[in-house]
């Protein structure tokens, strides 16, 4: 038997990384599809931005799965910095401001997204990516425009989740707290692995369930629950 305080074999520890972001990869994706099935019933343009923010997320966990497993490289980092640095809290923050009618965040939202994808291609590295650890966004990217980017986006989409559940929480607290909750666990694991302290995998993972949960709890409400303007 292990003995207690005794590290875990390096080979298991990348295996159970590797693991654990194909599954927070699988959950989001299969989320995605749902609220992308709902969206095509629907024509809610909330759903399909939602839609886009947990494909986004699920692309960041592949992309996890694949440093833990074969090892970091410029390609993964810049799928990872993308899809879960740049787009998942902005694309779920514009969902939730759909929801209460603000269509003005679309062609924000576009912009944002055409000028992210464009960072995250064009934007040369300080330094090699290497190794099987998540590599350290200021190792890497310098802090305009890449870093400044990902911090008022992911801030902005933040604080629209944050501002948008509070306004529906009582009509449907149980969905918004999985919601919240999910966000939380997600933003910690970012915070985490961007000080070197955690690999994120597990935060992935336990993040994906809490958005399945809330969404696929949110989705068995009446729409007839939902603000005047967002329906």
């Amino acid at each position: 038997m292990r003995q207690a305080g005794e590290r875990l074999d390096p080979t298991v520890r990348v295996g159970m990384e590797a693991l654990l972001a194909f599954a927070a990869a699988l959950i989001s994706l299969r989320l995605s599809g749902r609220l992308a099935g709902r969206w095509r019933a629907r024509r809610a343009p909330e759903l399909a931005m939602w839609a886009a923010s947990l494909f986004a997320y699920a692309v960041a966990s592949a992309a996890l799965a694949w440093g833990a497993a074969n090892g970091w490289n410029e390609a993964a980092f810049r799928v990872y910095y993308l899809f879960g640095g740049l787009l998942t809290a902005p694309l779920l923050g514009a969902g939730s401001l759909l929801l209460i009618g603000r269509r003005w965040v679309i062609p924000v939202i576009l912009v944002y997204g055409g000028l992210a994808v464009g960072v995250a291609i064009a934007e040369p590295l300080a330094t090699p990516v290497s190794g099987d650890t998540i590599p350290e966004a200021q190792e890497h990217l310098d802090y305009f425009p890449a870093r400044i980017l990902a911090l008022v986006g992911n801030s902005a989409g933040t604080l629209a989740v944050l501002i948008v559940a509070v306004l529906s929480i009582r009509r449907r607290p149980l969905a918004m707290g999985f919601i919240l909750a999910g966000l939380g666990v997600a933003a910690v694991g970012s915070a985490l692995a961007g000080l070197g302290a955690a690999q994120t995998a597990v935060f992935f993972a336990v993040a994906a369930l809490l958005f399945y949960t809330g969404f696929t709890i949110s989705s068995g409400k009446r729409t007839t629950s939902l603000p005047a303007e967002a329906r």
